[in-house]
């Protein structure tokens, strides 16, 4: 090999840059043109926040002695408590569009014909969608992180590692809603009656499940209950239903696999 050679090659290896893959780059452009999608999205996860904290610091400027601060770990559960909750719409919504946004468009079959693996455009709209789910809630999270440390006055503020773990928590919870969303769209191929059951699901009957004692162990294999054993207990009661932490694990685990499973096996089945 000439000097030459070699001289050439450096550069070549110094200028390779890792790229996102191309199919997630191109769901997440997707789903970032969708304006309503996006404004819905931060309506749901930014506005409520930006509204609660003004009015909190309104009503403590207003009357001190009657309103405490803005801020502490009371204020952080109670906004966490409706972050979450809405977070858990927004992934709704975004997974539902990413499941169904093809068929609805008419756009499938030119995806197909062209050659790419249906697992593989199946695939792609997880980190897609794990991407613009997060980067709401997680806007919506600074927010309400920020107002409850910088304003928390007298009362305790909590600390970097606790804001950790409940981000985490957070991301986790989301990502739980937009597999499932994603996976049912997947399946049905219907944006709208998958918004409908999912909210239902995740509105009515997962909150109100593991409150029935008559379930017994069953209870353990929601994701609510999975979850409520993960959250951070310092800003929580503590869950409903008593299980391991490798109970909740597996549970997590199991609601994540089988809705993107049967999402992606509807996906390779599909008629063009």
């Amino acid at each position: 090999m000439s000097a030459t050679t070699v001289t050439a090659e450096l550069p070549a290896r110094s200028t390779r840059v890792p790229r996102r893959p191309r199919l997630v780059s191109a769901e997440l452009l997707k789903l970032r043109k969708r304006r309503g999608l996006v404004l819905a999205g931060l309506g749901l996860t930014v506005l409520p926040m930006i509204i609660g904290y003004t009015v909190l610091l309104s009503a403590h400027a207003a009357n001190p002695g009657k309103h405490g601060p803005a801020g502490g770990l009371d204020n952080l559960s109670g906004s966490l408590d409706l972050l979450t909750t809405l977070s858990g719409v927004v992934a709704i919504l975004i997974g539902a569009t990413l499941g169904a946004g093809d068929l609805s468009a008419g756009v499938f079959r030119e995806l197909v014909v062209t050659g790419r693996s249906r697992l593989a455009l199946f695939a792609a709209r997880i980190p897609a969608g794990l991407a613009l789910v997060w980067a709401l809630a997680g806007a919506g999270f600074a927010i309400t992180a920020t107002g409850s440390t910088v304003f928390a006055g007298s009362l305790g503020a909590p600390g970097a590692r606790l804001l950790l773990e409940t981000g985490s928590w957070m991301a986790l919870v989301t990502a739980l809603a937009l597999v499932l969303a994603l996976g049912i769209s997947s399946l049905v191929g219907s944006r709208a009656i998958t918004i409908g059951v999912v909210l239902g699901w995740q509105l009515v009957a997962v909150p109100l499940l593991p409150q029935v004692k008559l379930l017994g162990s069953f209870r353990e294999a929601l994701p609510r209950a999975a979850t409520e054993r993960l959250e951070p207990s310092a800003l929580f009661d503590g869950p409903t239903v008593r299980m391991s932490i490798a109970a909740a694990v597996v549970t997590i685990i199991a609601w994540t696999i089988v809705p993107l499973a049967l999402g992606a096996w509807r996906t390779a089945t599909r008629d063009a």
